[in-house]
């Protein structure tokens, strides 16, 4: 006789557990300064891939036989005291099923066709053991139980993210972009941390069962009151938006092209653009449990679509087009979530990840094509569509034009509103802890102390 549980238990450790192993061979070979060499590194990748895709397609399987629909594994209290427990728990649901599925099936791609277009990259090594951390949180976001474990898996993606942006690091773009793509993420995981604060005041921890009164995703009602469904769902929303890149967070999104093409194609194509969508999912019987939260989010997601319509169309680079255009579809999809439609948002997130997963793929060979057309002919290739062309009245062609060149200008709020208020405050705060120190000290502050945080740059603070 099977222990169903215990096989249950051993196999959803293994999903976890093999990217988790991935990082910790490719991550201290490089500590110890001895890297592995590409033959190693792509084994262990393949290998790492294989072993969790089948576990999870094995409890795929055995929850389709047995009937479950929902298997917690939880990994014990890490502190427990009154009105407080920090606990880390996975669980193997309708949604994160077929995430983490999607997960390895894209990473697995990408894997293999980074075996040959990083082949002899001097950053080779570097680039697996930040796709090895990336696929550790995207396992470890899906998987989550508690907010905890989910905030755990949100900043491991996060800082993948960023420092694949910025993986060219001899040139100043790419570095400045992955600091631009990390400060919006933190404003991300500030929401997001802010959100698991109040769920842990209102009801004592942060465990997504909890917070139900009955059935597994996407049933059951949030046992906390409209009000609070409201608060805890606005944090919620917001942290969804920067990591989804929604109005007004989606100047990011073009920016992190800087990073190669198989990163940009399994991060902002396929997975963790979808991160957003996937947390309001997660949530989603709090969402029920507030009207207003539901509009607010139904609004944000036409918005966010119809800026993103209009900045994709006249984007001058392929890899431009195609993040545009991967966000007009989140936000679709964000709409969808809005509106209650939950199935059908997770089938848009499969369906719309592959599809886009194999169309960065093939953009920088489709570049090559059209050139090899163009040669042929002697002329360039026609111009299908031409963006607002009879589309939009005369007077208002320009503005839409520029607007949408400019890509709603939000760099430029951000910059004036957001940025320069907290680098003036933290000038200000900076200035009192010197005259204090020099009133204390009874001199003047070391000269290494003397920068003045006016003459830099504003561009270098972001």
């Amino acid at each position: 006789m099977f222990d169903h549980e215990l096989i249950l238990r051993v196999l959803g450790l293994t999903v976890v557990g093999a990217p988790a192993a991935l990082f910790g061979v490719l991550g201290l070979s490089s500590l110890r300064g001895k890297p592995l060499n590409e033959r190693a590194i792509v084994t262990c990748v393949q290998s790492a891939i294989f072993a969790g895709l089948l576990a999870s397609i094995a409890i795929l399987a055995m929850m389709l036989s047995l009937g479950t629909r929902h298997v917690p594994i939880p990994l014990g209290h890490w502190v427990s005291i009154p009105h407080y427990h920090f606990v880390f728990k996975f669980e193997f649901d309708r949604l994160s099923v077929p995430f983490v599925i999607l997960t390895f099936l894209l990473c697995g791609t990408i894997g293999a066709f980074c075996n040959r277009y990083m082949h002899r990259e001097r950053g080779f090594n570097r680039f697996f053991v930040f796709y090895s951390l990336f696929v550790l949180g995207m396992i470890v976001t899906s998987l989550a139980g508690t907010i905890e474990t989910l905030f755990t898996g949100w900043e491991l993606v996060g800082l993948s993210s960023a420092l694949l942006v910025a993986f060219y690091h001899e040139r100043r773009s790419p570095v400045q972009n992955g600091l631009r793509v990390w400060s919006v993420y933190r404003l991300s995981d500030a929401a997001l941390l802010l959100a698991s604060i109040v769920l842990h005041h209102l009801t004592g921890e942060g465990d997504f069962d909890k917070l139900v009164s009955v059935g597994t995703w996407p049933e059951g009602a949030a046992l906390l009151t409209e009000s609070q469904c409201l608060l805890v769902g606005l944090l919620l929303l917001l942290a969804a938006m920067g990591k989804s890149a929604m109005v007004p967070f989606s100047g990011w999104l073009p920016r992190a092209m800087e990073g190669p093409t198989p990163s940009s194609a399994v991060f902002y194509g396929a997975l963790s653009v979808h991160l957003g969508a996937f947390l309001l999912l997660r949530v989603s019987p709090i969402l029920d449990a507030s009207p207003v939260l539901c509009v607010a989010i139904v609004v944000l997601g036409l918005v966010t679509a119809a800026f993103a319509t209009m900045a994709g169309r006249v984007q001058t680079d392929i890899k431009g087009v195609l993040s545009f255009a991967s966000l007009t579809q989140v936000a679709i999809i964000t709409a969808e979530i809005g509106c209650g439609l939950r199935y059908l948002a997770l089938i848009h997130i499969l369906g719309h990840a592959c599809l886009r997963t194999l169309q960065f793929l093939r953009a920088p060979s489709l570049l090559r094509d059209y050139h090899m057309l163009e040669n042929a002919i002697g002329d360039r290739l026609p111009d299908l569509k031409t963006p607002f062309d009879r589309r939009s009245p005369a007077r208002w062609g320009d503005w839409l034009y520029r607007l949408s060149l400019e890509r709603g200008y939000f760099d430029s709020l951000l910059s004036d509103f957001v940025v320069r208020p907290f680098v003036a405050l933290f000038e200000w705060c900076d200035g009192i802890e010197r005259r204090w120190t020099e009133l204390v000290a009874g001199g003047s502050s070391r000269p290494a102390d003397q920068t003045d945080p006016s003459q830099t740059p504003l561009e270098d603070l972001q």
